[in-house]
């Protein structure tokens, strides 16, 4: 854990000592009453914490917050369902690169039952997100849904595009892209769209949408990549032609 973060509901209230966050500062970090660490509210400011007491069940600290965070860059993730293990990955690392909303969504050959998952019907999800923003020393959560098709999400995205600031419309596929990520013109400002397919890619039909709804077909070069890569690669790629690093 680079920062600790906290629910804004639990900053006024001892931390179990069985909590994760407890064990952490007090086995991994050896923090001890009086020393400081680096606490982030959940979408809210970064600050630091004081251990003011650890006793035998809860931990007592004390927090002073910095300003509210920056804003996220301006990136959407669409993503065909994968499987679970592999979503999990997708999560965590999205996160940590700054994504501001993935979206897991049913395309043509996606697996439909990957969306009833316990991943997402416990909330499992989260941890894993909540982790990624850690990582990242950072406090703001991407929105993540997981309960629509393709269609529905690229019908936000036209909406999105009719905003005013430019849209940057890019689908990774790796047997009709035209044209190299890498060289994909990315304006100043731009909101970004990226979006990759379910593990067995995109179907006619996907693509047929994709291009209807203003998405550029690239690829990533000649080497297949597993979809949880793909994502760093493209990401990474992407945020470098923003100007982002």
């Amino acid at each position: 854990m680079n920062l600790i973060l906290f629910e804004r509901t639990e900053v006024d209230r001892p931390l179990a000592r069985s909590d994760p966050r407890a064990q952490h500062l007090c086995d991994v970090l050896r923090r001890r009453p009086g020393d400081t660490f680096d606490a982030g509210m959940v979408d809210g400011p970064r600050g630091k914490g004081t251990v003011c007491t650890i006793g035998a069940h809860e931990l007592e600290l004390t927090f002073v917050w910095g300003g509210p965070p920056p804003p996220g860059d301006p990136l959407t993730l669409v993503l065909g369902l994968p499987r679970p293990q592999t979503a999990r990955k997708i999560l965590q690392e999205a996160t940590t690169l700054g994504v501001q909303a993935l979206h897991f969504v049913r395309t043509e050959r996606s697996e439909p039952q990957y969306a009833q998952s316990s991943l997402w019907s416990t909330g499992e999800w989260r941890r894993h997100v909540l982790a990624g923003v850690a990582q990242a020393f950072a406090t703001r959560l991407p929105v993540v849904t997981w309960d629509r098709d393709l269609a529905s999400i690229l019908e936000s995205s036209r909406v999105e595009g009719s905003l005013g600031s430019p849209l940057c419309s890019i689908a990774l596929d790796n047997y009709e892209a035209t044209v190299r990520l890498g060289a994909c013109d990315v304006p100043p400002a731009a909101r970004i769209w990226l979006a990759l397919g379910p593990e067995r890619g995109w179907g006619p039909s996907d693509r047929d949408r994709l291009r209807e709804s203003g998405f550029t077909l690239a690829h990533l070069g000649e080497r297949v990549l597993r979809a949880e890569t793909a994502v760093v690669a493209s990401l990474a790629i992407l945020r470098s032609r923003a100007g982002w690093i």
